[in-house]
């Protein structure tokens, strides 16, 4: 059994890391003033979301980490992402309580909890489905107890939603299932279910099957409506209000549609009004600084390469709605250079040595029309894993694979000539996002070689 001594230093470290938490937030959810308690969410969604995470919690304390299945999703922390673990976790538990074997499931997400509220649309539906102001019924990345590398192994397993393959940290891990709407990876081939689907959101391929297996049981468990609540809304801001769902979407949201509040409702009327209130919400950063456009939706990872000095390297991608321009204006000076400084202080703090910002905004041309205009912001540092001399030949690897890719159409922003050294700044106008972009330097650095740069 772990001593309280571990877990007050572990305590001790995450509130070192994390000073703006509250430290009260690791501690079991039960703080010891209660000054400093907020008052609990209303509704069985929240109550077994809260119980389930003082659970986890109390049984890693005991060392009994095997009996638990972590549901995770992608670091960026989207609310689709959120919701598809959420669901699982929930089903896997309800589903089993009945039997000889039954399942402890939580959904970790894998940002941290001062981040959750960086998306906007997730304060708001999580809101309107009860649960504890500031999220303290949610485990976060923050408040893991111990160090993925070393708790992976442990686990009972893990199960990926709206995510592919885990994140290397996680890699020691047995993946148990796989629910995701984009590229099949090959990883896992043997969890089960392990579901690809193209859909405009992984909540409807997660719903489905929570669905179709709990209509197969001898007897239902309670659904709570502010679950099926959220699964609506994830689908709804990820179509459009449907307008661009596939056929398992529309499906999907019929289905738990007749089971929440607004059975008596239109599925258009609802999904439409859905979205039109979360994303109203999403569009709301106007507040949001610098640092924290940064780490809103960012997502990192280590990836191997031949070079036998430096066999990992870590990358960064972020996406922002807003044009590098804009972003200069919301730093305290105003100028270029501050928001490369506000940027490294960030980059140095995740630990990475290649991060790519990928900036997105919408512009009107000299008739009027709207253009939908994209960057790539691209820095090396020097100072984490790498030397000068490898920073220089990485960035020159990543900046040509880039240049050579000429379906992106890339131009070199209308500032490149006052960027430094190891930064780079293109613009263009082709449709390429992050799911583009990343596979293209992530490629560039697996076959990078310092021993064979020129």
């Amino acid at each position: 059994m772990k001593s309280l001594g571990i877990l007050s230093s572990a305590l001790l470290a995450s509130a070192a890391l994390h000073p703006n938490r509250p430290a009260h937030q690791a501690i079991l959810n039960a703080p010891s003033g209660k000054s400093a308690m907020k008052p609990p969410g209303v509704g069985h969604f929240s109550e077994w979301s809260r119980e389930t995470k003082k659970r986890f919690l109390i049984d890693w304390q005991a060392s009994k980490e095997s009996e638990w299945i972590l549901v995770q999703g992608n670091e960026g922390g989207d609310l689709d992402s959120m919701t598809s673990a959420l669901t699982w976790a929930y089903h896997l538990e309800h589903s089993t309580q009945n039997t000889s074997r039954p399942l402890k499931a939580i959904a970790l997400l894998q940002t941290s909890m001062d981040a959750l509220d960086l998306r906007p649309e997730n304060k708001v539906a999580l809101q309107n489905s009860k649960m504890t102001e500031g999220h303290e019924d949610l485990l976060t990345m923050d408040e893991l107890p111990e160090d993925p590398e070393t708790l992976s192994p442990k686990l009972k397993g893990i199960v990926l939603v709206d995510h592919a393959s885990p994140l290397r940290k996680w890699s020691k891990a047995k993946i148990l299932s796989i629910f995701d709407h984009h590229v099949d990876r090959g990883v896992a081939p043997h969890a089960s279910p392990r579901v690809f689907e193209k859909t405009a959101s992984c909540s409807s391929i997660v719903a489905r099957q929570m669905l179709d297996e709990l209509e197969q049981l001898p007897e239902e468990y309670h659904m709570p409506h502010e679950l099926l609540e959220i699964i609506l809304g994830a689908i709804a801001i990820d179509s459009g209000g449907l307008r661009d769902a596939t056929e398992a979407d529309v499906h999907t949201a019929e289905r738990i549609l007749k089971r929440s509040n607004f059975s008596g409702r239109e599925l258009e009327d609802v999904m439409e009004d859905l979205d039109d209130e979360l994303s109203e919400a999403k569009k709301d950063l106007v507040d949001l600084g610098v640092r924290d456009l940064l780490r809103r939706d960012w997502k990192g990872d280590l990836v191997d390469t031949p070079s036998p000095r430096t066999p990992t390297v870590s990358l960064g991608f972020a996406s922002i709605p807003y044009s590098l321009d804009e972003q200069i204006q919301r730093t305290g000076f105003g100028e270029l250079f501050h928001w490369f400084a506000i940027h490294a202080a960030w980059t140095a703090a995740t630990g990475v040595d290649i991060d790519v910002c990928l900036n997105k905004y919408k512009t009107r041309d000299q008739n009027g029309e709207k253009r939908k205009i994209r960057e790539i912001v691209l820095t090396v540092r020097d100072d984490v894993r790498i030397d000068q001399a490898q920073a220089d030949s990485l960035f020159r690897v990543v900046y040509e694979a880039l240049e050579k890719e000429k379906s992106l159409g890339l131009k070199p922003w209308h500032k490149a000539h006052e960027l430094a050294a190891r930064e780079m700044v293109w613009s263009h106008e082709s449709d390429a996002g992050r799911k583009v972009i990343r596979p293209i330097v992530e490629d560039a650095v697996r076959q990078w070689d310092m021993a064979k740069a020129p």
